[in-house]
């Protein structure tokens, strides 16, 4: 975008989301180990991923999404497997009826329930160290719901610097939630130690839309880690936010992409990302149906 904005554009990938980069390695590691059924609850794009890696690795793959869920998103993740089952408003209620149905032989690969998802997304420490010339940023920017990515990328920064492959000080970690859903942000804000289940959660940016995440106290603990924060944009501006972000960047991410473009504007607004500070944003969660 800039001299030192830069946009890992995560739309490109198989099913258009950063959630190919867990779940590939994840399903692969099933299949490694020869597990012939996956269950795991979603919110739309981990669904979509898991479904596709699982049909080419030839493992039954049960997805639980909420009923709210939009028909883009249901068609997607139909392509891939007919084991698709639909309850409640949001996640954690597709994750109570997954715990309801699920069998003994299925492997749970829920987030932060078995370590390859966030291996694979460890990718992306890797790629934005290398892709900045074995550089670190000084603000990284992610757009947080489960926060698996966020998790990953920390652990593959921090081994970088250990093995002294990346020297300097480490990123300042950002999680950035819309208002209708924003638990890390409330969390931060009353400097907490863990999340605190977010009621009657909703925003347009479904990846988002996790009212209890599983991994909330390890989200928390990097971003005091790194001096980070977390902060909401207001749900009625992604919209008009995500459209300025695709136009911007030409790219065509979802409506996550406009959360961390909110984001970052606050902070460079308010003096905390300064004029010279290298920021990576990221633009995720390929828009499949019009906002």
């Amino acid at each position: 975008m800039s001299e030192t904005v830069y946009v890992k554009n995560e739309t490109l990938n198989p099913t258009g989301s950063f959630k190919d980069r867990g779940m590939s390695l994840a399903i692969t590691m099933a299949k490694e180990q020869n597990v012939e059924s996956i269950c795991l609850p979603s919110a739309g794009n981990a669904g979509i991923s898991a479904a596709a890696y699982c049909k080419e690795a030839n493992i039954n793959c049960h997805v639980f999404l909420p009923e709210t869920i939009p028909d883009e998103y249901l068609k997607e993740t139909k392509r891939y497997t007919n084991n698709v089952t639909l309850k409640g408003k949001t996640i954690a209620d597709a994750a109570k009826e997954m715990l309801t149905m699920k069998e003994e032989s299925w492997f749970d690969i829920s987030t932060l329930k078995e370590p390859f998802r966030v291996e694979g997304k460890k990718t992306l420490g890797y790629e934005i160290a290398e892709q900045l010339g074995w550089r670190f940023p000084k603000v990284v920017v992610y757009e947080t719901g489960g926060g698996t990515g966020l998790i990953g990328m920390w652990k593959a920064f921090k081994e970088l610097k250990s093995m002294g492959i990346v020297k300097g000080s480490l990123p300042r970690m950002v999680a950035a939630q819309s208002s209708g859903c924003a638990p890390v942000v409330r969390g931060f804000q009353n400097l907490s130690s863990s999340t605190v289940f977010w009621k009657d959660s909703n925003t347009i940016a479904l990846g988002l839309n996790v009212p209890g995440p599983i991994g909330g106290h390890w989200i928390l603990d990097i971003l005091y880690q790194s001096n980070g924060l977390a902060l909401d944009i207001p749900e009625k501006k992604l919209l008009t936010l995500t459209r300025d972000f695709n136009q911007i960047t030409s790219m065509n991410s979802g409506a996550e992409g406009g959360v961390v473009w909110g984001a970052y504007r606050i902070l460079k607004d308010i003096g905390w990302i300064l004029p010279k500070e290298s920021v990576v944003l990221f633009a995720t969660g390929i828009e499949r149906c019009k906002l």
